[in-house]
């Protein structure tokens, strides 16, 4: 089993998008996967179909959860296994997140070794899993932390726009300390993601980071493609709701060269 964070501390370059997509597709592979949510937003959660599970109103309700979550595992110390739910794709678990999370951090701070706490529970389960894939938030808080604890490889995805360098340096040095306390953490990858082939600012862009993440950067950009916005509205992955569209087809070769690198 290997475990990676997919995270950026920029919001809106994909990296939920990305958790989905390359789950689904690595599941659709062959390969068994399990999904962390570890966002309080919980759009992974949502985007796979789960929510539609529940009314909106206990969906919403921040005191009491309807299902064990992810919260439950790290601040009432719960297994980990408790948590899992099968999704629609054969092969693919998922953890959920749930709007309770977003006071975790503040429960947290007087926890002892309150950093690796998502790290003792996912060490704890047994199950026969391939990859474990943890959605994080869009911050540097104990929540991203606890997930980069806990990894074997950090995955970073970055949107091709101008701003999509801005902070990554932050991010590397947070990833240098982590290394301290996790030293296996590795860069395993940098994922291009919502490419333009119109603009040359996204082949700038693309330039820029294969510059400076010349040996881990994936060879496969994803396009920004209509159908992959659409998917998580209707609670389904790319490989459910449009397998063919460039989005579908992008992550499907993101799946195989990912299983070709670890």
């Amino acid at each position: 089993m290997k475990v990676f964070v997919i995270a950026n501390q920029k919001g809106g370059v994909g990296k939920t998008t990305t958790t989905i997509n390359l789950g689904a597709s690595l599941a659709k592979a062959g390969k068994r996967v399990l999904l962390i949510d570890l966002d309080p937003q919980a759009n992974l959660t949502s985007g796979v179909g789960f929510s539609q599970q529940f009314s909106k109103d206990s969906w919403q309700n921040t005191d009491t959860a309807p299902y064990k979550s992810i919260y439950d595992v790290l601040i009432e110390k719960l297994p980990i296994s408790s948590a899992f739910v099968t999704t629609s794709i054969e092969n693919m678990l998922l953890v959920p997140s749930h709007l309770s999370l977003a006071g975790a951090e503040i429960e947290m701070v007087n926890m002892l070794s309150r950093e690796t706490l998502l790290k003792n529970a996912i060490k704890d389960f047994k199950e026969d899993v391939d990859y474990v894939l943890i959605d994080c938030p869009p911050s540097l808080g104990l929540l991203t932390i606890n997930a980069l604890c806990a990894a074997d490889e950090l995955v970073i995805p970055i949107q091709c726009e101008y701003f999509a360098l801005e902070g990554l340096g932050q991010l590397l040095h947070t990833t240098k300390l982590i290394k301290t306390v996790n030293p296996q953490l590795n860069i395993g990858g940098v994922v291009l993601t919502m490419f333009d082939s119109r603009t040359k600012l996204s082949e700038s862009v693309v330039n820029d980071v294969k510059e400076f993440f010349k040996d881990t950067m994936f060879q496969t950009i994803v396009p920004r493609n209509v159908r992959l916005s659409e998917a998580p509205s209707h609670g389904k992955t790319i490989v459910e709701y449009d397998p063919n569209s460039t989005g579908g087809i992008a992550y499907a070769s993101l799946a195989h060269e990912f299983i070709k690198r670890f």
